[in-house]
């Protein structure tokens, strides 16, 4: 295991800390983190790809928009269930050949998804690529933690950035590509994350298999700890919400291809603009629970307003567009939160959190597409504003542990105390043991 300059530098007992080192830039790392967060900026591309072509593969393919949602459906349910068994696998194969497999599955299932010439083919295909995006998530967020410079939150910042980078240009190249035909988004995945494949190969170093292996039972076990159940319930209600938006709202815009993409890229951005400096801005202000309460009920009240106006085209653009905001702070606020919250290994709570929250991600984009056939467009909508606004409630019955996270937090930016520093110390080689060392 290899060492972390964070921790070499960090000052021993008795040094003076009148004086904190100035806070590194979260944009300044190693080439194997940057070859991390350049995969990491291709596979969260997978996410918002689809979106422009979802109305052409329903016409050209003859599926109902409840079958074309089952694309985000297989997706992310596989994605939820095959987090609990990353820890198993890296732990076994160390992080850099989990993150290649990861990778590789996600090559192989994207270019037969646009090779498949059936809906239920596609859909199958997708959840293959599932697979591979647990794989790949989970180890990269534990990898880019354990080696970044700049500290926990500069890791988190980082990774965010890959994210929303990742999700304003998918819908870009989903809507370029797909102009040309369906199934350029699928090959286009395909052909960037063979590229992220052969830079994690060439630049990340060899890792060795951590001495302790992890059992399937530990992200599991790890939702016994209040904390990090009521942070994943809570994000189990707020992606309800927010897969309803991406996976249902480009039926009822009834725009082209290109123009849902440009529709989806401005969502986009501003998931990326306020996942980066959105949140650290309303959280120094407000706090983790303050502004978390205020950003999901802001977060409703546009859900809502999408349902209430769905045949308004405009301000259906605009709710959709303006909902990446909110979507962009939540995640941002929500993920520092339950990293520092839950009592276990990083590795653990990361996939125990993303079990919870992918299975409604996963189950929303489809239930929103049966309301709807049966009831009427605004139904899912009213429905994911309830579900948002029901994660409100459950966030509050933790809420002394989300004020005991801001603690911690604020100390580790105002300077560690000897035995901070070295309990952050155990927490990072923690890390680095569970899924290996990124060097």
């Amino acid at each position: 295991m290899s060492a972390h300059p964070d921790i070499s530098t960090r000052p021993t007992a008795g040094t003076d800390r009148s004086a904190p080192p100035p806070a590194q830039s979260p944009f300044k790392q190693p080439k194997a983190v940057w070859a991390v967060a350049f995969a990491c900026v291709i596979s969260f591309m997978g996410i918002g790809l689809v979106d422009p072509i979802l109305p052409s593969l329903s016409a050209k393919l003859h599926a109902t928009p409840s079958q074309v949602s089952l694309l985000f459906t297989s997706y992310l349910v596989v994605t939820a269930v095959a987090m609990l068994v990353t820890g198993f696998v890296s732990s076994r194969i160390g992080a850099k050949r989990t993150l290649v497999a990861g990778l590789v599955f996600i090559v192989l299932f994207s270019a037969l998804a646009g090779a498949s010439g059936s809906i239920d083919g596609i859909v199958g295909f997708r959840a293959g690529w599932g697979l591979g995006n647990a794989l790949f998530i989970a180890t990269s967020l534990a990898v880019i933690v354990s080696s970044a410079s700049g500290g926990f939150a500069g890791a988190i910042i980082l990774y965010e950035t890959a994210l929303g980078i990742g999700i304003a240009v998918g819908p870009l190249l989903g809507g370029e590509l797909g102009g040309i035909s369906w199934r350029g988004p699928f090959f286009g995945v395909a052909v960037l994350m063979a590229i992220a494949l052969v830079a994690t190969v060439v630049l990340v170093d060899p890792t060795p298999t951590p001495p302790r292996r992890a059992s399937l039972a530990d992200p599991l076990k790890a939702l016994r700890h209040r904390g990090l159940l009521t942070m994943g319930l809570t994000a189990l209600c707020y992606n309800w919400g927010f897969f309803t938006v991406l996976g249902y709202a480009p039926f009822p815009m009834d725009l082209g291809t290109h123009e849902l993409g440009y529709v989806f890229t401005g969502w986009g951005l501003l998931v990326a603009f306020f996942s980066v400096f959105g949140a650290p801005w309303l959280q120094t202000r407000l706090g983790i629970a303050r502004a978390l309460y205020l950003n999901l009920a802001l977060f409703a009240l546009d859900i809502l307003v999408i349902g209430l106006f769905t045949t308004s085209r405009t301000t259906l653009i605009v709710a959709v567009i303006v909902s990446g905001a909110f979507i962009g702070l939540n995640n941002t606020i929500t993920t520092q939160a339950v990293m520092t919250v839950a009592p276990v290994e990083r590795p653990v709570a990361s996939a125990s959190y993303g079990f919870v929250r992918f299975i409604g991600g996963g189950l929303a984009p489809y239930a929103a597409g049966k309301l709807a056939e049966r009831a009427g467009v605004h139904l899912p909508f009213y429905i994911g504003a309830a579900a948002v606004a029901l994660g409100i409630g459950v966030l509050a019955t933790g809420h002394s542990l989300l004020a005991e996270a801001e603690r911690a937090q604020a100390a580790e930016e105002a300077g560690h105390t000897p035995a901070e520093d070295r309990r952050e110390t155990l927490e990072r080689q923690a890390v680095a043991e569970e899924f290996g060392s990124a060097g």
